[in-house]
């Protein structure tokens, strides 16, 4: 009998695959991505930071150009699928509760934030039918986040992401930790965590995250006790990925060897995939740069070599020259690009066949 994914459970809501695609910013999941990866059945995510065209603007706009941009991709994410929609909130952003109250406005499925504890996400969702789901590296976190949340809002996460440091983007771990490969594996983390969150009279699901790539991956995780994943760097790989051709071939041309890590402007390591623009920053060139619009709280313009916004949305709209490429550490092993459908089928037959 062919083996079939098991179903993932958050509150009300069922998702098989028990698949959440993993939010990629700047302007990499959008409303494409996202909708065509909710009508497989999985979770589509929308990644929250900097949609609007912000570049120029003075701080006083760049609040409400993103808030109508995210907006946006809600409304057309939905018009696509009747699929489950939801929305990946960096805690970082100086925006944050706007989006957030924003996402709870238009009636998302979920929220997903990291980049810092969420530790008041709850008071900005009045939608009560809303998922709210942190993202964590350790079981501290969440230990930190389910008290703070039980005591100040009643609530406990409907789920939690506990993500490795085999992720792409920006990494919640020690730069030099990162680059020497003695962080905690993701194994020991869900491990931990499980026990943890199953300690609860409802127990909280557990997603794993950070480096899965394939269908014996998700049955390897699913048997540590995870009740799913998030996948990010497949999904970049896709016809419907929102980012430029460009940026998704930077995927199918990279080696191994680089993915390289490297100390970014906001304060944590994050994984690329080496270009020019990157080997110039490792050298300590600069890009002088003043700042409109100040998007994340934890980065000083008069400080910072570059600005990693614009970094970000050259290379998502294909100038890569004037940028970098996030990506996961198995991003080497993508070789060609699919639609969502054919992914997802793809990723079936493997967890079938591990």
């Amino acid at each position: 009998m062919k083996k079939k994914f098991p179903l993932l459970h958050i509150g009300d809501l069922t998702v098989n695959p028990p698949i959440i695609q993993g939010g990629m910013g700047v302007r990499v999941s959008r409303s494409g991505l996202a909708a065509a990866v909710a009508n497989e059945g999985c979770v589509g995510i929308i990644a929250g930071v900097g949609l609007g065209k912000f570049e120029n603007l003075p701080r006083s706009e760049y609040e409400s150009v993103n808030r109508e941009a995210l907006k946006t991709e809600i409304r057309k994410a939905k018009s696509m699928s009747k699929g489950i929609i939801g929305v990946n909130l960096l805690v970082a952003l100086s925006d944050y509760e706007s989006l957030a109250k924003t996402a709870s406005d238009e009636g998302v499925d979920i929220i997903i934030s990291g980049a810092g504890l969420p530790l008041e996400l709850p008071k900005y969702v009045t939608n009560r039918n809303i998922k709210l789901i942190p993202i964590i590296s350790s079981v501290r976190a969440l230990k930190i986040i389910c008290s703070k949340w039980k005591r100040n809002f009643d609530k406990l996460p409907d789920a939690v992401i506990v993500e490795g440091a085999k992720a792409g983007g920006h990494i919640g771990y020690d730069y030099q930790e990162v680059v020497d490969g003695t962080t905690s594996s993701l194994d020991e983390l869900i491990s931990e965590v499980v026990k943890y969150a199953n300690s609860f009279e409802s127990p909280i699901p557990v997603i794993a995250a950070g480096g899965i790539f394939d269908g014996s991956d998700i049955d390897h995780f699913l048997k540590l006790g995870a009740s799913g994943v998030q996948m990010g760097t497949r999904f970049v790989c896709t016809d419907e990925c929102d980012a430029h051709e460009n940026f998704k071939k930077a995927y199918l041309a990279a080696e191994k060897e680089d993915l390289v890590i490297i100390k970014s402007p906001v304060g944590l390591p994050g994984r690329v995939i080496r270009n020019r623009f990157v080997e110039d920053i490792k050298k300590g060139k600069t890009t002088p740069t003043s700042c409109n619009y100040r998007c994340l709280r934890t980065c000083n313009p008069k400080e910072a070599p570059y600005c990693i916004a614009k970094a970000l949305t050259n290379a998502a709209e294909g100038h890569l020259e004037e940028g970098y490429v996030f990506a996961g550490s198995n991003a080497y092993r993508c070789n060609e690009i699919v639609s969502v459908k054919k992914l997802i089928a793809d990723l079936a037959h493997e967890y079938a066949q591990s």
